[in-house]
């Protein structure tokens, strides 16, 4: 990822948080069928290796797993916050007309080869996990273990799962850092007016001082 120093996010902590807040990411390998891509809700532990490890699961069905499998290097990209940013956004604007529209984003590439297993009671555990994580904010949270166990058995069988330690990080929020102080107002405060929440969340991120 094309990464300008005035860009660059290197905080490893916050990195990791970063890649907790996204929900889905986006696996890519390259392998004996080319490229292959899947959108994946993925649990990091932060403490395992020097970058954290990830862990997720992918259908038996599908090929990539054998990408993980036969030692491809993997690309997992977590993407975060995102919105266009009108020209009409810049004081800027009004005093020389020399401005563009940009897209304005948070985003975090991790890179890494990951170990593929099948053992059931480490997919339990690993589908278990996930299901906690995205049914903690209900009422009433379903668990794995409302569902029937032969019925459990039967898709773990169905699933591979993959342990990715993490050797490289790329961290990168674009947020209009690179413009004056009065042109970072504006894009926050034209950001902050959108009708689309989108807009609006970005806007939070957006920083008071130029780089």
């Amino acid at each position: 990822m094309y990464t300008p120093r005035a860009f660059a996010l290197d905080d490893l902590p916050e990195i990791q948080q970063l890649i907790q807040h996204t929900r889905l990411a986006q696996v890519v390998t390259f392998g004996e069928q080319g490229l292959q891509a899947s959108h994946l809700p993925l649990l990091l532990n932060p403490d395992e290796g020097p970058n954290g490890t990830l862990y997720g699961h992918l259908a038996k069905a599908n090929p990539q797993w054998r990408d993980l499998h036969n030692g491809s290097d993997a690309l997992v990209i977590f993407a975060g916050a995102d919105a266009y940013i009108s020209p009409a956004f810049y004081p800027a604007k009004a005093e020389h007309g020399k401005v563009v529209p940009t897209w304005n984003y948070i985003a975090v590439h991790a890179y890494g080869k990951a170990e593929v297993f099948t053992d059931a009671e480490r997919l339990l555990k690993l589908v278990s996990a996930l299901t906690e994580r995205h049914e903690s904010g209900r009422a009433q949270p379903w668990a794995v273990s409302d569902a029937p166990a032969d019925y459990i058995d039967g898709m773990l069988k169905a699933i591979v799962g993959f342990a990715l330690p993490i050797d490289r990080l790329i961290g990168k929020r674009k947020l209009s850092q690179n413009r004056s102080a009065a042109d970072m107002a504006g894009v926050r405060e034209g950001l902050t007016a959108s009708q689309d929440v989108r807009d609006q969340t970005l806007a939070r991120f957006i920083p008071k001082e130029p780089v």
